[in-house]
């Protein structure tokens, strides 16, 4: 890994921060099976409208998901899917570590 600047530093701990919420994982996850409604992402992430809202509006502020509005519905998807990269990597060693301790 090439020396970052501080800049680049705060970027990358803001980034893992950002994916620091569960709520926020649970979000994305859902996500990744395409584009939803609030509704659905509180059906699917059993939190309450007010809180799955709030992390959307932190995702979107941030560049990782997006929304388009078709009619009174508004949809999610995911706007930046290298997060998927970071979430694989960090899910995958934890995950193997988790069962191999099982």
């Amino acid at each position: 890994m090439e020396k970052m600047t501080e800049e680049v530093l705060d970027h990358v701990a803001y980034r893992f921060k950002l994916l620091g919420e569960p709520m926020r994982l649970r979000i994305l996850q859902a996500l990744r099976d395409g584009e939803q409604c609030v509704q659905d992402l509180v059906e699917k992430t059993g939190a309450g409208q007010a809180n799955v809202s709030k992390h959307l509006s932190l995702l979107m502020n941030n560049g990782v998901v997006n929304r388009r509005k078709e009619g009174l519905h508004v949809y999610y998807f995911i706007e930046d899917d290298s997060i998927f990269h970071l979430c694989n990597t960090v899910c995958d060693e934890v995950e193997g570590v988790f069962n191999s301790s099982w």
